[in-house]
């Protein structure tokens, strides 16, 4: 069983920066973060493919940045040059163990 807790969202103006928190209850290379808008389904945003790997969606590319700190188990996603189209609940997800879990939701809003 994986707990995963996520924090950070808010509400934030056009170009401006996030910094969203995932707190697992134990170590895990794979994670990463999607989110959905609405009407929308869910996408990847970003994740860690292994300890190292990456993969980011395209529409974040060179914007967002994952990573992590093992001491603390927890990953993180620095969002900078925020766009409306990023307004979405965005999700800690975790494979382990061949399950996914899912945090449950943060919401992130980018309106002026």
């Amino acid at each position: 069983q994986v707990q995963l807790v996520e924090s950070g969202g808010g509400l934030v103006q056009p170009g401006g920066s996030l910094r969203l928190s995932c707190a697992a209850s134990r170590s895990i290379n794979t994670m990463g973060w999607y989110r959905q808008a609405p009407g929308k389904q869910r996408e990847l945003v970003a994740a860690f493919t292994g300890r190292t790997g990456t993969n980011y969606a395209d529409s974040v590319k060179g914007r967002f940045t994952i990573s992590r700190d093992d001491a603390r188990k927890s990953v993180y996603l620095q969002m900078n040059r925020l766009e409306p189209e990023d307004t979405a609940v965005y999700y800690c997800t975790a494979d382990y163990s061949g399950i996914d879990y899912w945090g449950q939701g943060t919401q992130v809003t980018v309106s002026s």
